[in-house]
């Protein structure tokens, strides 16, 4: 599993997902189901995630299947950003879907 800031049009989510990369054609394609084609993401660490959110990451994470890989763990663009400083983040990753 894996943890994702992503940096969209309409603003941050913070994601988990089983998908190993943020290039994965089915990840991809999941995101522009949800309208999100285009993004800045950075890793966050599991542990990290998994440390700031507590009981609700642990809600979030017993609700992730095969056939459901990709949750949103938080929406709130505020809250995500007091919660994570930019040293604690993975390279940017930058997407844009045709």
């Amino acid at each position: 599993m894996k943890s994702h800031l992503l940096l969209t049009a309409s603003g941050p989510l913070l994601i988990l997902t089983s998908h190993e990369s943020l290039r994965d054609p089915n990840f991809l394609g999941k995101l522009k189901q949800k309208g999100i084609g285009k993004f800045v993401a950075f890793e966050v660490p599991v542990s990290l995630a998994r440390e700031r959110y507590g009981g609700h990451f642990q809600a979030v994470e017993s609700d992730l299947h095969e056939t459901d890989d990709l949750r949103v763990l938080d929406f709130n663009g505020q809250r995500v950003f007091q919660l994570f400083r930019f040293d604690e983040l993975g390279a940017p990753t930058l997407q844009e879907q045709p």
